[in-house]
């Protein structure tokens, strides 16, 4: 991912959000519940000790404080707000402080869509505060059944008594980041799950799923799924890890859901991470027991061909299928390539994976003839990528000749992969020169999100010297603002 002033990963049912204010970088999580007393949410800030100034105190040690504002708001209106001091821990030497310290909030609020903001400003610092917005929706129904937001836990253990970090009687210390690296072996998280009393009768039985699948296609990754039959009743808590030690690197969801006794889903929850294991690699020997005696692959006989085929997938492949692309498709024999060329197929359509490639092959060739440049080939590109992605975009505005901006175009989809609705996407060139855009932002989950996108896409003429700066200069001639907001033609 592009490495910027401020990343921002949004999730599907919370968000995992670096915040940068003046040097001051800290993480945001947060999951909804439902408890007797009404909704509520929670929120998981983590503060990285080493972008805070430290003062000696009287006792000698030296301490950080930061200013935190979270606030609620609803039609315009403050629901729910708190403004406080947030202290690092003590330290002895100042030359240390390679930690994050972790604070947890609770916001009691009705159903409903909210307008949610963070300001956080370093208190011995002279800087100000830079604002994080973000729209929270809690919506717990009385009579149907529902989950909770999904929190990811670092550690728990049964509570001594309760505390903040107390939830049905266990002590849950939450892992705030949603990249898990090669260091974590074990992904492990709270749900909680009401009503199914009203749905299957109290004490009748209901079956629950939990497990992984990858993002980009929401395949489901068997070696990774959990089933449980669980007993009726007004709250079910789910406390469980998966071990992701051979998970590949990649963008995944993890999802919990409610089946009813036939196996269908009664009501689901997903939730965004990122897997770092560059060290997990497809076996080979697993992809050879593959038969692919008179089958579509096995007719592909030009390696070259089949190479360029199977390389074409890459922006739809699982994190161990690009593992496989990315080391050993070059080195790999005939046979082999056929096989996991069949197999990759197979797993995305059992009945007729022939026609399921005949279809995005054809995607392929368009994304070639509309963004294959001199030096990459159309699914290599920022824009191929997202089309055999995420489809066509709903609409597509381009901009190639205003005065101060860099060419750009505004894609508008009206929903991604049936979970995310009104998602866009900011391409632009900077060179001014080849055809290839690179993605600067998007509000979409795990892609590369760009707060100042609107004053990179003007740093053409305009160079702002502060890394926080996010005020827009206005210029002659420019459509940024009116096709973000409503962007209009069809592609």
């Amino acid at each position: 991912m592009k490495k910027t002033s401020i990343v921002l990963i949004l999730l599907l049912l919370g968000i995992s959000t670096r915040l940068g204010a003046k040097n001051l970088w800290a993480f945001l999580t947060y999951a909804t519940f439902n408890s007797p007393e009404g909704p509520y949410v929670e929120t998981y800030l983590s503060v990285a000790a080493n972008t805070l100034r430290f003062v000696k105190k009287e006792n000698g040690k030296y301490q950080a404080s930061v200013n935190i504002l979270m606030t609620f708001k609803k039609d315009g209106q403050i629901k729910a707000f708190k403004k406080y001091d947030f202290f690092s821990s003590e330290i002895d030497d100042t030359t240390k402080v390679n930690f994050n310290d972790i604070d947890q909030q609770r916001f009691s609020l009705a159903n409903g869509t909210y307008d949610f903001e963070i300001k956080l400003a370093d208190n011995n610092k002279n800087t100000p505060a830079v604002p994080y917005s973000q729209q929270i929706q809690l919506d717990f129904p009385t009579d149907t059944p529902s989950l909770s937001g999904i929190q990811l836990i670092k550690s728990f253990v049964k509570a001594a008594a309760p505390g903040a970090l107390t939830k049905s009687g266990y002590d849950l210390v939450p892992h705030v980041f949603s990249v898990y690296p090669p260091t974590e072996p074990k992904l492990s998280f709270y749900c909680e799950i009401y009503n199914t009393d009203k749905k299957f009768g109290k004490d009748q039985k209901y079956i629950l799923t939990y497990g992984i699948e990858a993002f980009e296609t929401s395949m489901r990754l068997v070696d990774y799924i959990k089933i449980k039959k669980e007993t009726a009743r007004e709250i079910t808590v789910l406390l469980a890890d998966l071990s992701i030690d051979k998970l590949a690197s990649g963008s995944y969801n993890l999802f919990v859901e409610i089946r009813n006794q036939q196996n269908e889903v009664v009501e689901g929850k997903k939730l965004f991470f990122h897997r770092s294991n560059p060290s997990a690699q497809m076996a080979i020997a697993d992809i050879q027991t593959a038969n692919i005696a008179n089958t579509f692959a096995e007719k592909i006989t030009g390696i070259d061909s089949l190479k360029e085929f199977i390389n074409s997938t890459f922006p739809i492949a699982t994190g161990l299928e690009k593992s496989f692309i990315r080391g050993s498709v070059k080195k790999s024999d005939l046979k082999t390539l056929q096989q996991f060329f069949y197999t990759f197929w197979q797993e995305r359509d059992a009945n007729n994976p022939e026609k399921r490639w005949l279809a995005y092959h054809q995607e392929v060739i368009k994304v070639q003839a509309n963004f294959g440049t001199p030096v990459k080939r159309g699914y290599q590109t920022d824009r191929g990528r997202v089309y055999l992605l995420y489809g066509p975009p709903n609409n597509r505005e381009g901009h190639y000749n205003e005065p101060s901006s860099y060419p750009y175009e505004i894609w508008q989809y009206y929903t991604l992969n049936n979970t995310q609705r009104n998602k866009k996407f900011v391409f632009y060139s900077p060179d001014m020169v080849t055809s290839d855009f690179t993605l600067l932002h998007s509000d979409a989950i795990g892609e590369i999100n760009e707060p100042r996108w609107q004053i990179l896409l003007r740093s053409r003429i305009y160079a702002p010297l502060d890394l926080q700066d996010t005020q827009i200069i206005s210029s002659w001639g420019e459509n940024q603002d009116d096709e973000w907001t409503l962007p209009t033609s069809n592609l």
